[in-house]
């Protein structure tokens, strides 16, 4: 948490801002016990970026290759 006192937040205000876009908690104190904080209102959500995972994921060659443990139950499917 970061604490600041209400003459010195004037000259500081873009960068308290940024620390508290950043996930820091500011608090700024007047000058008679006051406290106020600073809390960020809407929060962007990220949208997923299609096709960023390109070439990160491999599947192997046998893949869609039946599996031995289950030749019993693929039988009494049929």
């Amino acid at each position: 948490m970061h604490q600041v006192n209400l003459k010195e937040e004037a000259s500081q205000l873009a960068a308290l801002i940024e620390e508290v876009a950043s996930g820091e908690e500011v608090v700024i104190t007047r000058s008679d016990g006051t406290s106020f904080q600073i809390v960020q209102l809407n929060t962007a959500k990220p949208r997923p970026k299609f096709g960023s995972a390109k070439g990160l994921v491999s599947l192997s060659d046998d893949f869609d290759a039946p599996l031995e443990d289950f030749e019993d139950y693929v039988l009494l499917c049929q």
